[in-house]
């Protein structure tokens, strides 16, 4: 399937025109809106390129550093494998790590536990 810039570039414009900033802390993981991007940097899915996002550090009300995680169980020093969904395995894309804004979440589904953020 080929690459989906036209439509996240829509999604893109109507995100930037929000106005809904969730208040979010650092272990907080969030869907949001990630894009359609290129080469091997991370995509998020289906109509609204949706992902969910680790925030690492919340850095102003306007950005914070994340990472995308995965379902996806990959080996290696760039990637973290943990549950914090019971039964479910993700992977923090550690080589992904990025400025956000706060525009592109969406909605909390959970706070990732303090034994595994702190690893």
């Amino acid at each position: 399937m080929g690459k989906r810039y036209d439509d996240w570039n829509e999604v893109k414009k109507h995100t930037e025109n929000a106005e809904n900033y969730l208040q979010f802390k650092s272990r907080e993981i969030y869907n949001a809106k990630i894009g359609e991007n290129i080469g091997f940097e991370q995509n998020g899915k289906g109509d609204e390129f949706v992902r969910p996002v680790l925030i690492l550090k919340r850095l102003t009300k306007d950005m914070f550093f994340g990472m995308p995680l995965s379902t996806i169980h990959r080996d290696g020093s760039f990637f973290y494998n943990f549950e914090f969904i019971e039964g479910v395995q993700s992977t923090a894309l550690l080589v992904q790590t990025r400025l956000f804004s706060p525009k592109r979440l969406l909605n909390k589904i959970r706070m990732i536990n303090k034994e595994d953020f702190l690893n």
